[in-house]
């Protein structure tokens, strides 16, 4: 496992045990929120480890601020960004938006009942950071439990599988005119929160097929970082320089 592996495991224990299904509402969306900052803190780690020293959020101790996401002023209001590289010269650079559904709904017992409101909620802040940061490179980072991609039935598809039409044309904005919905990237992660083995699969939502590494799509996403600032930064080898 890489690093970034290690984190995102450590993240996923770090939100404690996954609660049943049966248990009140309140419960469940304190847990989705807790794993969602748990992850938010792993990548902001790495971020910070790629060169990116200002990536917020940090935990305690961590680059002189204990602290949350970062607000930034957006082109339709300020926005809470759950991950965030900015910097005095640039303004916002890179930003991921996390979201989590681990949690099946107790009448149709899948996971597609807030599947529309969190793409919602994630299209919005896509439109609200790229318009006032059009270079920004935005990916969006959206959970689902694994038994998402398993919860189908004769007559339905698995939530995974339906989920993958209804995001994919929000992913691979092509340059700093695109549409302000999309985002740079937008994957999909399929998380078993078991306590002793967790794990994720990440797929990016253009194919539902590849499972993709992360490691490497961060690479990626920083060659583009380094294109989209190529005054200012490189993003070679994984890593972003000063120039």
């Amino acid at each position: 496992m890489s690093r970034l592996d290690d984190r995102l495991a450590a993240a996923i224990k770090a939100a404690g045990v996954k609660p049943a299904d049966s248990e009140l509402a309140p419960t469940k969306k304190n847990y989705n929120q807790r794993l969602s900052d748990c992850i938010a803190l792993a990548l902001a780690e790495e971020l910070r480890d790629r060169g990116m020293k200002e990536a917020r959020p940090s935990g305690p101790g961590e680059a002189g601020v204990s602290g949350a996401e970062r607000r930034l002023a957006g082109g339709i209001g300020a926005k809470k960004v759950d991950v965030s590289w900015a910097t005095e010269e640039s303004g916002l650079i890179f930003a991921v938006s996390v979201k989590s559904i681990m949690f099946r709904d107790g009448k149709s017992n899948n996971f597609q009942k807030n599947l529309t409101n969190r793409r919602g909620d994630m299209l919005v802040e896509a439109v609200t950071l790229h318009r006032r940061f059009p270079y920004a490179v935005l990916a969006a980072f959206f959970i689902l439990d694994a038994a998402a991609a398993t919860d189908g039935t004769a007559r339905r598809n698995s939530t995974f599988e339906n989920a993958i039409p209804r995001l994919r044309l929000f992913t691979r904005r092509p340059d700093p005119a695109g549409r302000e919905e999309q985002f740079e990237r937008f994957y999909l992660a399929l998380v078993d929160a078991n306590q002793f083995q967790p794990s994720l699969r990440i797929f990016e939502v253009n194919d539902g097929e590849t499972e993709i590494n992360l490691d490497t799509a961060l690479d990626d996403l920083i060659e583009l970082i380094g294109e989209r600032n190529f005054d200012l930064y490189g993003g070679t080898d994984g890593q972003i320089t000063k120039l």
